[in-house]
């Protein structure tokens, strides 16, 4: 027996792939009960099922819009533009900040400076198909402010270092969920304390001496419109992946 809610969670799923298009607004409550014959709680809790699976997103104060749809990312060391290519979308950026500034307390230990020493921060918001999917916070290295800053900080920032003696060679990465930050969900047009993921890189290129420090990185990503997987592979101690990524 298919119950009511999922019969009505499938058609609005086939509304929302095959009559409107990412961005278009759902119809209201009231309309959708009258179009399917049932209760508003019904409507609802079917609603509620699709934006979970990333098919609808709530937008706070506006109402319910068929979503962009969720880019999936394997943890690799590459650069937000490819992997939006990759998924069939079109990347593009937004300069928040770019300059010198005293450095947080974890760019400052990442990179040996002294207490209110200043590098380059680096804050951008990265878009696929001109919707928001992440805020991106970079720390660099302070040799590269001027080599930067003369560049076009809309394109991968590893592009620009590339074919230098501060070539990206590798990463560390953590990923959390967190709820957003205030300040940066009106930027990413989430409702506040959406959930997002939260990814901490420290990224380095080959020194004389051992690994460089290049960059420390905060980014937010929006939870409906990213995810993550990974390749596991079964190794003498157990269950192990292949989990370094990156994206500038």
């Amino acid at each position: 027996m298919v119950h009511k809610h999922e019969q009505v969670r499938s058609e609005l799923r086939d509304l929302a792939r095959n009559e409107l298009s990412p961005g278009d607004a759902l119809p209201g409550e009231r309309q959708l009960e009258k179009q399917f014959g049932v209760s508003r709680i019904t409507i609802r809790r079917a609603v509620a099922d699709l934006v979970a699976e990333g098919v609808l997103v709530r937008i706070h104060g506006k109402g319910t819009y068929v979503s962009h749809g969720r880019v999936r990312s394997n943890l690799h060391l590459a650069s937000f533009t490819e992997d939006m290519k990759r998924a069939g979308l079109e990347p593009s950026t937004r300069i928040l900040l770019a300059e010198r500034r005293q450095a947080t307390p974890r760019a400052a230990e990442f990179f040996g400076l002294d207490d209110g020493e200043e590098t380059l921060c680096v804050k951008r918001l990265r878009l696929a198909n001109q919707a928001p999917v992440s805020v991106d916070e970079s720390w660099m290295r302070p040799e590269l402010t001027d080599l930067l800053l003369a560049k076009d900080l809309s394109q991968s920032l590893y592009s620009h270092l590339s074919g230098t003696e501060f070539a990206v060679s590798t990463a560390e990465q953590t990923v959390e969920a967190a709820a957003v930050d205030p300040d940066l969900a009106q930027i990413l047009d989430v409702e506040a304390a959406a959930p997002v993921l939260l990814f901490h890189r420290y990224t380095f290129a080959r020194g004389e001496h051992g690994p460089l420090p290049l960059e420390y990185s905060i980014s937010t990503y929006r939870s409906d419109r990213y995810q993550i997987s990974m390749s596991l592979e079964l190794d003498q101690t157990g269950l192990s992946g292949q989990n370094e990524a990156a994206s500038a």
